[in-house]
């Protein structure tokens, strides 16, 4: 076990670090980040802005020097990077946290698991959506029983966003792991296994409609779960106007949820999880449960993603479980890739 401070390096500070992981190992109790690594200038100058105790690193080779000094590596590098930035991570002697998607593979996902395993290393993957308010809420829903049997469940990411950003998200080489099924079908995709189980059937459309794509920009994935459930997923960057962001329907009522969850927003601000009423939705924006005419708000429980590192923290310190078990990881990249087998065909260019 660690001591009573966790020191961290994080490996990479764009979206992903900056916004996400820093803030909120900054706002984790017992947790310092100790180092950030980052080539770019203008993002280093800015990390030690936001992080002025840390060293800041041009290459991950200079952080295995500091290994001595740290006990857990956070991973939000490119994706083609994940695996063999945790495998040195491991390597090194420290635990490791990767943001999604865990690996480029499933097989790459499996050997590094066996790796930490081996090794006797933690090793969790951030899917920070397991703690939007939404996805909170439909999981109340579901143990509560309001929804008698649920029959189908429909998720959307919908944004607008016409002109695609440059970066490695565009390259539509393998190895890259680029697109939405990879970006945001990691989220959904493990929302629905986390809520219905195993999966018997895969059904995918991956379309590129914008003409300067070069990877699947408008998506939808359909997983039919051994349960009986339903899931439909869609992930598009050229959402006009957008869909519910969940809409489950069961036997006794159906809950449907618009808008998306505050978190990422109020991070992008300069918001942190220790502000007053983080992650808490007005009554507006709260989703609407019941049958036909009979509807009632229910209350979005609040988005918590500051819950992840405080679970690595208790599995650091105390050997509890990790936050998310890299497994769930690997089965999330299997269905990926039954989803790219599944939707090759539907892959040529088409322009809204």
């Amino acid at each position: 076990m660690v001591k009573d401070e966790i020191r961290v390096g994080l490996i990479g500070y764009g979206l992903g670090g900056a916004v996400f992981h820093g803030p909120l190992i900054a706002a984790t109790a017992g947790m310092r980040l100790a180092a950030v690594v980052t080539r770019d200038p203008a993002r280093s100058a800015q990390a030690l802005v936001d992080h002025p105790g840390a060293v800041v690193l041009p290459t991950a080779d200079m952080l295995w020097e500091l290994a001595p000094r740290l006990d857990l590596v956070v991973v939000a590098s490119p994706n083609r990077t994940h695996a063999p930035l945790a495998h040195a991570a491991l390597e090194a002697g420290l635990d490791v946290v990767i943001d999604k998607p865990l690996a480029t593979s499933a097989a790459e996902g499996r050997a590094l698991v066996e790796d930490a395993r081996r090794r006797g290393r933690m090793l969790t993957v951030f899917q920070n959506r397991r703690w939007d308010g939404d996805f909170l809420t439909v999981r109340r829903l579901l143990t509560g029983g309001e929804l008698g049997d649920v029959v189908r469940m429909e998720v959307r990411s919908d944004r607008w966003r016409l002109v695609p950003r440059a970066g490695w998200k565009q390259n539509p080489a393998p190895e890259e792991a680029g697109g939405l099924l990879f970006d945001l079908g990691s989220h959904l995709i493990d929302q629905a296994l986390l809520l219905f189980g195993p999966v018997s059937d895969v059904y995918a459309e991956l379309d590129r409609r914008r003409p300067e794509s070069q990877v699947d920009d408008d998506t939808f994935v359909a997983l039919a779960h051994a349960s009986g459930v339903r899931s439909h997923l869609w992930m598009s960057t050229v959402a006009a106007q957008p869909g519910a962001r969940f809409r489950v329907m069961g036997t006794r009522a159906a809950y449907v949820k618009h808008g998306a969850d505050p978190q990422e927003e109020a991070l992008r601000a300069g918001g942190r999880p220790t502000d007053p009423d983080w992650g808490a939705e007005p009554r507006e924006r709260w989703g609407l449960l019941g049958a036909a005419d009979d509807l009632r708000p229910v209350p979005t429980e609040p988005g918590a993603y500051h819950h992840f590192y405080k679970a690595v923290a208790a599995a650091l310190r105390d050997g509890t479980p990790p936050p998310v078990d890299p497994m769930d990881a690997v089965r999330t990249l299997e269905i990926i890739e039954r989803a790219r087998e599944e939707g090759q065909g539907n892959t040529e260019q088409r322009t809204t």
